[in-house]
């Protein structure tokens, strides 16, 4: 087992391989500001590059074995290959090697409390929440996000060794290797096929997570989800539910409605009886979900609920989360970092609710792996869609594969009725969609990969 002692510096010089990604970046800014050496590369600028410059961390855009300088330890995120010249160098020269996984893990151990979100859809939006509501407590919590939320200025916070905020990524069994004081489990959903066989091995996967934790630990579940209540047995410490119109949860979020734009607010009948209203200013049924996961793990972290209430009301959501763009000819640009089939559906079940012209869903599918094993059920998740328009697949980690391609999902769109174009570039979707859209329309752009260049390129914005 990995052991991190953030306090005695044993690993004084740190090199990180794939820096700028969104978590690696946030665990760099971390680590520099306690004190360690932090250099690092990538294959190419990112987003995250301006939080790296902005804290003086040194890294390079090419990764090359000249890059590895004796460092202390090196940290690799999972986008990297066994024969990536860094890792290999860094293997030769026998220098300790981790997984960004097995690095959180350790990292983990050094706060006296912990809350890990967990699931296959809306970590970032719930760990988000929970940060501006301990933010804006008498708690100064320690934050890693996977996304930039404006209450801390990007990704990351430094707080004090009290509370720690991270978000638990399930892929390559990462969450295997942490031990949070409170968990998180949204749900749980087929996804990360690259890695996973099937969902029962994902089912499994958090099952080994569960019984990893202590018994004076806390597990925050969704009840309203079918696959987990597979793993409740597995449940070490305090077990504490959650769900809408579930009057078996231990919290029940009742009497649900929505505001003209899509905004919900609910009542939530407490564990102890108690009913409290709450408002939210994001969009969409699924955010009650990640709403009442965040009121949960801050009470149970010592927040009152004036302070809980207050901050949910205020909280706007983080960036490429169904985050407004701009408006262009009166219709409503719109980008979401959404590439599972289930979070296509519920964001374009949020917004068909309340779109008076045409509702436009331009999807960037991320990895092939991805494409192709849940291909029905990207088929059947455009439903609410008036037009659907595919651009070509975000690679990602992955090799080009000639078995699978946008158009293929086109066609199979096309066969079931459903109004689909395949426009593979972004200038093309960009002359396509400014010469079509009218008032009222409204044009969603989802994917994980760079999508958000094309909804800037839309929305006419700049980086």
């Amino acid at each position: 087992m990995f052991e991190f002692n953030i306090n005695d510096y044993k690993y004084k010089n740190i090199h990180m391989i794939g820096i700028g990604g969104i978590s690696m970046s946030g665990i760099a800014i971390l680590l520099n500001n306690n004190g360690y050496k932090v250099t690092g590369s990538d294959i190419s600028i990112s987003e995250t590059s301006k939080h790296l410059d902005k804290n003086g961390i040194k890294y390079t855009i090419g990764q090359k074995k000249e890059n590895i300088k004796n460092p202390d330890l090196v940290i690799y995120t999972d986008a990297i290959a066994e024969n990536n010249e860094e890792l290999v160098a860094a293997r030769k020269l026998d220098i300790p090697v981790v997984s960004r996984g097995v690095f959180l893990g350790g990292l983990m151990k050094n706060y006296k409390n912990s809350i890990a979100v967990s699931g296959s859809h809306g970590k970032s939006t719930t760990t988000s929440m929970i940060s501006k509501i301990l933010m804006n407590s008498t708690k100064n919590p320690t934050i890693l996000l996977g996304g930039d939320l404006d209450e801390i200025e990007g990704n990351v916070h430094v707080g004090d060794k009290d509370i720690l905020v991270t978000e638990a990524c399930e892929y390559k069994g990462n969450i295997r290797y942490y031990y949070p004081s409170i968990g998180i489990i949204l749900n749980i959903d087929e996804d990360h096929l690259d890695y996973y066989k099937d969902i029962n091995d994902i089912v499994e996967t958090f099952k080994f997570y569960l019984r990893n934790q202590s018994k004076d630990s806390k597990t925050i579940l969704n009840l309203n989800e079918e696959n987990n209540k597979l793993v409740i047995d597995a449940v070490q410490g305090e077990l504490i539910t959650y769900g809408q119109d579930n009057p078996d949860a231990d919290y029940n979020a009742t009497n649900i409605s929505f505001d003209e734009s899509g905004k919900p607010r609910f009542d939530l009948i407490m564990k102890n009886g108690d009913v409290e209203h709450f408002e939210l200013a994001i969009l969409g049924r699924h955010n009650i979900n990640n709403a009442c996961a965040s009121i949960i793990a801050t009470l149970e972290s010592g927040v009152d609920i004036k302070t809980i209430k207050k901050n949910i009301q205020s909280y706007t959501g983080l960036e490429r989360r169904m985050q407004l763009m701009g408006n262009v000819n009166d219709c409503n640009i719109i980008l979401d970092y959404g590439h599972h089939p289930s979070e296509i559906q519920v964001n374009l079940n949020a917004l068909a609710e309340h779109t008076k012209g045409r509702l436009i869903c331009v999807w960037q599918p991320h990895t092939y792996t991805r494409t192709k094993r849940l291909f029905n059920e990207f088929v059947k998740c455009f439903d609410e869609a008036d037009e659907v328009i595919i651009t070509d697949i975000f690679a990602a980690r992955e090799p080009f594969d000639p078995s699978i391609s946008s158009k293929d999902v086109v066609d199979a769109l096309i066969k079931t009725g459903k109004s689909a174009k395949y426009i593979p570039t972004f200038e093309k979707v960009k002359e396509y969609l400014l010469s079509d859209i009218k008032k009222d329309d409204q044009v969603i752009v989802t994917g994980s990969g760079d999508s958000d260049r094309l909804a800037r390129m839309i929305a006419g914005v700049s980086e």
